[in-house]
């Protein structure tokens, strides 16, 4: 996001960590209400764009936001998005990305004050391994053709009672309201977003066989060392790579794994 739109953002997160601090905010109900918000100005694109328009008052703003959505949503909700309103925003999608994001994060909140964030970050990270190894489930979750009810029953058949309802609520938004991303993307910043809640980064840690417990904690240090800040590991097992592991943060990778050396080897040679 660009300058203005940025710091639009970052005060509607100091407005929801203010929120969620206390004690008798329904944390999961709010994240609900303000992914329906969400979905709203997502479909209602001249809605969004008279929302956003700097041609027009804060103020202005904030009570047509107050008035559409009160009785729809909680106080809570509607203080907060009525501050993002009178807030100024680069483009009006911003204001779109800025509220799922802060829904996504309040259902992560709800999961650390429950004491199962660590669960949840595993979860979403398992998820997406299921998918990627399942060619039917993946193109079930992102038929265009099918409702989003059908997809919403078919994740909680296979969710329902066995993830963090965190988990199951942040996997049924993302396949029904994809806006425009893939499914693996949105996995990977829902990843991120659990991670920052800890102030931790992620690494996707690759290796032949499981690591050991010791192994995970000296990886874990000197990633840690490494990075400047605390690592959450999601861990991969794929015999492909024969040995070794390969280690992804963000854009950058570690491969130390055999297979690779081979492949570089094979290069090599034929060079």
């Amino acid at each position: 996001m660009n300058g203005a739109s940025r710091e639009a953002l970052a005060a509607a997160r100091e407005r929801l960590d203010a929120l969620t601090d206390n004690t008798s905010v329904d944390v999961a109900k709010l994240a609900g209400e303000l992914a329906a918000v969400t979905a709203l100005l997502d479909r209602e694109v001249s809605l969004r764009r008279v929302l956003t328009d700097p041609a027009q008052a804060g103020e202005a703003k904030a009570t047509l936001a107050e008035r559409l959505l009160s009785g729809q949503v909680g106080g809570e909700a509607v203080d907060l998005v009525s501050g993002m309103v009178r807030s100024r925003w680069s483009y009006s999608r911003d204001l779109v990305d800025s509220l799922e994001e802060l829904a996504n994060t309040a259902d992560l909140t709800a999961a650390q004050k429950g004491g199962t964030l660590d669960g949840v970050e595993d979860e979403l990270f398992r998820f997406g391994r299921i998918v990627s190894s399942s060619t039917e489930l993946r193109a079930a979750l992102t038929d265009k053709s099918a409702t989003a009810s059908a997809k919403s029953e078919l994740l909680r058949s296979l969710l329902g009672g066995k993830a963090d309802p965190a988990t199951e609520r942040l996997i049924v938004r993302l396949v029904t309201q994809p806006r425009g991303r893939s499914l693996e993307a949105g996995l990977e910043s829902l990843s991120k977003l659990a991670a920052a809640r800890r102030d931790r980064m992620v690494a996707v840690v690759t290796s032949a066989v499981p690591l050991s417990d010791q192994q995970k904690q000296r990886l874990g240090a000197v990633l840690a060392k490494l990075y400047g800040r605390q690592m959450h590991l999601n861990l991969d097992v794929d015999p492909t790579v024969l040995g070794g592991i390969s280690v992804r943060v963000g854009d950058e990778v570690v491969n130390g794994t055999v297979a690779a050396r081979l492949d570089e080897a094979s290069r090599r040679l034929a060079g």
